[in-house]
C-alpha cells in the first residue's frame, strides 16, 4: 500500500498553522530581533557572572558524574558567607561536555534548599525528634552498630565444617559520586569485614 502525498495528509487547519508559524518566524528573523535577542542574552549572561567565584566540581547525583561550574558571590576567604547563584555544565569536562539532566540543571535549587540537611542527625531509641550532632558522634556510632553486629553474627564455618568467612546480617550500598579509587578501596574495605550484601548506587 503506497503512503499518500504530504499534501493530502495536511488539514487545511494544519496547513494555516504551519504556513502562521513560517511567517511569524521569517518576520522576526527579517526584522532582527533574532540577533538582538541574542546579543542582549549574552550581555546580561557577561553582568550577571562578572563578579562572581567559579568553582568546577562534579555533580551530585548519579554515577555519570558530569561536570559542572558553580559560580558564587561573597568572598569566602575574607570572611563574607558565599552563596551559589547560578550552576551549569563544564564544557571542557569529557564526560557531559557542558550538558546536564533534569536533576542536573536543577541542582542549584539543590544546594540551596532550606531543608537540605548539612550536619549529621541522630534520633535517640524512643525519641519522637531528630538532633544534630557531631561527625565524630555519628562515625562512633556506626562504628559501634558495625563492630556489635559482625561479633554476633559472623559466620566463621558453615555447616560442613567449610571457613567461609561471611556476614549476611549487614548490607553495604556504596555511593556513585566516587572515584573508582574510592569504590576500590569500599570494595576491599566490605569483603574483607565479610560483607556479602554489596551493591552501588550507580545501578539503581
Amino acid at each position: 500500500m503506497q503512503e499518500q502525498p504530504i499534501h493530502s495528509q495536511l488539514s487545511r487547519r494544519g496547513f494555516l498553522k504551519l504556513a502562521g508559524a513560517g511567517v511569524a518566524t521569517t518576520s522576526m528573523a527579517a526584522m532582527g530581533f533574532g540577533e538582538a535577542e541574542a546579543h542582549v542574552a549574552a550581555h546580561v549572561r557577561q553582568f550577571k557572572l562578572a563578579t562572581t567565584t567559579e568553582t568546577r566540581n562534579i555533580c551530585t547525583y548519579c554515577s555519570v558524574a558530569c561536570g559542572i561550574i558553580m559560580y558564587s558571590k561573597g568572598d569566602f576567604y575574607a570572611g563574607e558567607k558565599a552563596r551559589i547563584i547560578h550552576i551549569e555544565g563544564d564544557a571542557d569536562h569529557p564526560t557531559n561536555k557542558g550538558t546536564l539532566c533534569p536533576k542536573g540543571a536543577a541542582i542549584k535549587d539543590f544546594v540551596n534548599s532550606d531543608t537540605r540537611t548539612k550536619v549529621p542527625r541522630y534520633r535517640a531509641p524512643g525519641a519522637d525528634h531528630w538532633e544534630d550532632v557531631s561527625w565524630d558522634f555519628a562515625l562512633d556510632k556506626v562504628a559501634r552498630h558495625i563492630k556489635d553486629d559482625r561479633d554476633a553474627n559472623f559466620v566463621e564455618k558453615n555447616e560442613a565444617g567449610t571457613t567461609v568467612n561471611r556476614w549476611t546480617s549487614m548490607g553495604f550500598l556504596a555511593a556513585s559520586g566516587g572515584t573508582n579509587e574510592t569504590g576500590w578501596i569500599t570494595y576491599k574495605t566490605v569483603r574483607a569485614l565479610g560483607v556479602l550484601p554489596f551493591d552501588n548506587q550507580a545501578r539503581v
